[in-house]
């Protein structure tokens, strides 16, 4: 069997995720490309992360979102908001957006009748799209004007335990409107607030991109994913490929041996697995440092994480739920974290002592950070232990 060892693993990473300076990439869509698809959740993630990969501005990505729209937001593996590529959206519409939509239906039509909104869940969720759709053929609106315009929406229901702390009372439109979204009906235009927020105007998903593509089968739609995952992330993993996906294993192995997926071995004793044309070996890349944003998808691309991350960092870099705060990079190692000062400077701070070499290439990406930020400060629901405690100078 073939084998990939770790030092290969953070050669590809360098130069695939055009995380290494010296393979950069021009734009905003080569960016999104390079990995896949980018983590949204948090909308200056987005900008972040590919300010971490090219030379774009926070113009370019606006473009590119906004005006181009040749990157689109899509919610689709594991419940989560990604920026996609345009031509990968049916891939998505077909498998892990479905699959997100399903799920979504049956615990909001759930939520609705034991709430006491109506008896039959499924027919309000059914009247609910026909008036959101009516409304929004009209002219895109946000969230609260559609709350406003359509009485039916003007609800909360019981979410979860009332005493945690994601649990209680929760608005009913928003999730109504994060279904549409999932089914691919509707999308987030125009955002009518600074980079940093979120202030989407819902449009009509024809309306915002044009043409509409025919969704691909789900087992198509999974493959497709799986080929551009393996050629961003591989190798790596079956337990990786099905938590990326958010799918059953039986859905991550299906769409592998559709793409022809090969096995090879991995340091540590596990396998994992490569695209047929991408067993040779690529160049080592000379000493390089990173800054990356929360929730980026180079961090947050693998569930096993040992060849890039020290595992006993874990809890100081992640929060509970396992999401990725920021992180800086040596050399295909996550070594710390960034933070920023009143004024906006960023810095880094270590896990431990630093390698050779390694505190000078940080400094340097510290200071094309904060000139790239022009003082706007980053904050964040998912700062990590680390990000929390640092104390700057």
């Amino acid at each position: 069997m073939h084998h990939i060892d770790d030092d290969q693993r953070r050669a590809r990473l360098a130069r695939r995720h055009a995380i290494a300076p010296a393979h950069r990439v021009d734009g905003p869509v080569p960016a999104t490309r390079a990995m896949t698809v980018l983590h949204a959740t948090e909308p200056p993630s987005v900008h972040l992360a590919v300010a971490a990969r090219s030379d774009s501005s926070v113009a370019d990505v606006e473009a590119a979102l906004y005006d181009d729209r040749t990157l689109v937001k899509q919610l689709a593996m594991r419940r989560t908001l990604f920026v996609f590529p345009r031509d990968l959206l049916p891939a998505a519409w077909g498998s892990a957006s479905a699959r997100v939509a399903t799920q979504e239906h049956a615990k909001i039509s759930k939520d609705v009748v034991r709430a006491g909104l109506d008896d039959d869940g499924a027919a309000w969720l059914a009247r609910a799209e026909e008036a959101v759709l009516a409304l929004l053929a009209d002219a895109p609106r946000s969230t609260t004007q559609i709350r406003e315009a359509v009485p039916q929406l003007d609800g909360k229901v019981m979410v979860g335990n009332p005493d945690a702390k994601w649990g209680g009372e929760v608005p009913i439109a928003p999730r109504v409107l994060t279904w549409l979204g999932a089914r691919g009906l509707i999308m987030r235009g125009v955002n009518n607030g600074h980079w940093r927020l979120s202030r989407a105007a819902w449009t009509p998903t024809g309306e915002w991109i044009g043409d509409l593509p025919e969704p691909l089968s789900t087992d198509e739609g999974y493959a497709e994913l799986v080929r551009r995952w393996l050629r961003t992330f591989g190798p790596g993993t079956t337990r990786d490929v099905q938590w990326w996906l958010g799918s059953t294993v039986t859905a991550a192995r299906r769409a592998l041996a559709d793409v022809d997926a090969v096995e090879v071995s991995l340091d540590g004793g596990g396998t994992g697995w490569v695209l047929p044309d991408d067993l040779d070996p690529v160049e080592p890349v000379d000493d390089w440092a990173a800054l990356l944003p929360v929730l980026d998808p180079t961090t947050m691309g693998w569930k096993e994480r040992d060849f890039y991350l020290d595992p006993a960092d874990v809890p100081y870099l992640f929060d509970s739920n396992g999401n990725g705060g920021t992180t800086a990079w040596w050399n295909g190692r996550i070594i710390g974290c960034w933070v920023q000062d009143d004024a906006g400077v960023v810095s880094v701070v270590p896990r431990g002592p630093l390698p050779a070499g390694a505190r000078a290439a940080l400094d340097v990406e510290c200071d094309r950070l904060t000139r790239w930020l022009g003082g706007v400060r980053i904050s964040s629901v998912y700062a990590s232990r680390q990000m929390k405690s640092a104390r700057l100078p």
